[in-house]
């Protein structure tokens, strides 16, 4: 099967970017959110994006143009139903998807592919609630998606050797690589990624360093780009929480339990970069260690 339009649901960070990578590479994008001013950012910030891409080079204003062109935005999930593949990109809460996919079946085409930009939750149980669970499947790209080259294929237990293939033809075209995982919790990179930032939470928790000295270490003495912390903050520290809570109750290993400084950061809405406070104070000029 070839996959021409594309229906994302949710205009957030991983929507939007999800949005630009494939309006860029010549398909036929209907992104969606309940919210209008979410789609009005999410437009505005493609823009802003594929405009820096022109600047640096990597893209001309013709194809930047073309790609604009090619994206059209709707509140009305039922619109997304004649897509050839459509993408969840909501909320990483498994009632929220089960509500979309419920929502979208009645308007559904025989031929469309359903996917989940999940990163943790199991594509089994989400197909298992659809009318086509052999056309289901995991598709977790990583952000920022229009510079990260990894998008994750997860099969879930019914879906179907075309399903795959389409899907990794897709990831071809998009000029990113596939990494096939098997429908664990958190699949490969989150299974690996998200307890390493638990414990340098538990290592603030505990004394053993402060915000500063814990990210420097990271960043110096394993080579890493961004200290832990910084990480689980660009990520969103409630995505954290939910990846580490999906990781518990899905593996019953105690190593997986979610550290407390975690989860009062997370009750007290200091989320990260988006909120503007997690573990560093984005407020003003150049973010400032909360701890």
């Amino acid at each position: 099967m070839t996959i021409q339009t594309v229906g994302i649901i949710g205009a957030g960070q991983m929507g939007n970017g999800i949005a630009h990578v494939f309006a860029a590479s010549g398909h036929d994008v209907l992104l969606n959110d309940i919210s209008e001013e979410a789609l009005r950012a999410a437009v505005a910030r493609i823009e802003k994006n594929t405009a820096r891409q022109v600047a640096k080079g990597q893209l001309d204003e013709a194809a930047r143009a073309a790609a604009l062109s090619r994206i059209r935005a709707t509140t009305e999930l039922g619109e997304l139903g004649g897509q050839d593949l459509v993408i969840e990109a909501a909320t990483e809460r498994e009632t929220v998807k089960d509500r979309i996919f419920s929502g979208l079946a009645p308007s559904l085409a025989p031929h469309t592919i359903l996917t989940s930009n999940t990163s943790s939750i199991s594509i089994t149980r989400l197909a298992s609630r659809t009318d086509r669970p052999e056309k289901f499947m995991g598709f977790h790209f990583m952000n920022p998606v229009p510079l990260m080259q990894l998008v994750e294929l997860i099969r879930g237990i019914a879906t179907s050797d075309e399903t795959y293939r389409t899907l990794a033809a897709v990831v071809a075209k998009l000029g990113k690589t596939a990494a096939s995982a098997e429908d664990y919790p958190a699949f490969i990179v989150n299974r690996i990624l998200i307890p390493m930032i638990n414990e340098a939470c538990y290592t603030l928790y505990e004394g053993v360093g402060n915000v500063a000295s814990i990210d420097n270490a990271m960043k110096l003495g394993a080579n890493h780009p961004m200290g832990p912390l910084e990480l689980g903050d660009f990520i969103g520290l409630d995505t954290c929480l939910a990846i580490m809570n999906v990781l518990h109750d899905g593996l019953a290993d105690t190593k997986y339990r979610p550290c407390p400084l975690l989860v009062k950061y997370v009750e007290a809405g200091w989320l990260g970069r988006k909120s503007g406070r997690g573990f560093y104070d984005y407020r003003g000029e150049t973010p400032v260690p909360t701890r």
